[in-house]
């Protein structure tokens, strides 16, 4: 069976869906489902203060480049999960989507932005649990 396909989109693709994306592949079973990553907008680069935050969790996002949510992707989808980009947020017929309404991170402290991590961590962990796809234990 193909694995489960969640695709986290904001505008930029340069905080909060990275975050998302990241947080997925660390607890999901990469078995049962994969993360992607993406933005209506593409911003050049994922925000210096969200590299910062999630180095501190020993993920490194400082290489990922932000991409184009474009129709091709989306149909691959098993999930969109959309975060705080209101009506400029992509609608896709047919596919089921989630909205977390999360502040975002852009030049915001540190502290601020572990928040919004944390808080994306909490809703990616109960998102893993609620479907199955929690990763094995090791």
């Amino acid at each position: 069976m193909k694995p489960a396909t969640v695709i986290f989109a904001c505008v930029h693709n340069a905080g909060r869906s990275q975050m998302a994306a990241a947080l997925f592949e660390l607890l999901a079973d990469p078995a049962q489902a994969r993360a992607i990553s993406a933005g209506t907008q593409p911003g050049p680069h994922v925000h210096p203060e969200v590299v910062e935050v999630m180095r501190e969790e020993g993920l490194d996002l400082s290489t990922r480049t932000p991409r184009l949510l474009t129709d091709a992707l989306a149909r691959e989808a098993t999930l969109l999960v959309t975060m705080g980009c209101g009506e400029s947020c992509p609608v896709v017929p047919g596919l089921e989507r989630r909205d977390w309404p999360l502040q975002d991170p852009k030049g915001q402290p540190a502290d601020t932005v572990r928040a919004i991590r944390d808080d994306i961590r909490d809703r990616v962990r109960a998102l893993v649990a609620e479907r199955g796809w929690v990763r094995p234990a090791r």
